[in-house]
């Protein structure tokens, strides 16, 4: 176990746009997927779901990011480097959250079931030796994106796992201390 959490006190996330490809094995796609829905799931209603966004899916949501933007009013330039999110990484792996509606188990449990799902695939990739990075954006939340993704009335993209390779690992960048983010007992309401 010591290896484990050497690799997590160490993990660091390369940027989309420094990987490079070719992209992923197929075998090692699967297994990241199978480890990322290895996560806590009260009820087990898997309220998640992956799309594997190969390169033509890649190219087709460049190309509606890049016509979304112009558009919004941005210029050619800024269309074009927005479609490039879909371009950088030579994986991307989608994943959306997908509640079930139930009666003890409320939809926010759910929605944290999905962001768990999204660092199990980060971390996943990168303990197989792959370059990583969780992003979001605007294009996750954007509605012509959803549908070209088919999402249901009550999904949502909780994440894009761009998966690539990297010549090197960036350095890493500051942390929080400890005694910033932990605290001992309760905490009495402000006045």
């Amino acid at each position: 176990m010591t290896d484990v959490l050497s690799f997590m006190k160490r993990r660091r996330s390369v940027l989309a746009r420094e990987m490079s490809g070719p992209p992923i094995a197929a075998d090692d796609l699967a297994e990241i997927v199978t480890i990322a829905a290895r996560v806590p799931d009260h009820g087990k209603l898997a309220p998640w779901r992956f799309v594997h966004l190969d390169a033509a899916a890649c190219n087709a949501l460049a190309a509606a990011t890049m016509k979304i933007c112009l558009q919004d009013g941005k210029d050619e330039h800024a269309a074009t480097e927005e479609g490039k999110r879909f371009l950088r990484a030579p994986t991307i792996l989608c994943v959306i959250s997908s509640p079930t509606p139930h009666p003890k188990i409320p939809d926010w449990e759910q929605y944290l079931s999905a962001g768990a799902v999204c660092y199990g695939a980060l971390i996943a990739a990168q303990a197989k030796g792959y370059a990583a990075q969780w992003l979001t954006g605007w294009v996750a939340y954007d509605a012509q994106i959803g549908a070209m993704l088919g999402l249901a009335p009550a999904e949502k993209i909780a994440g894009f796992i761009n998966i690539g390779h990297a010549d090197k690992m960036p350095e890493d960048r500051p942390r929080p201390q400890l005694e910033q983010i932990l605290s001992i007992g309760l905490t009495p309401p402000s006045e």
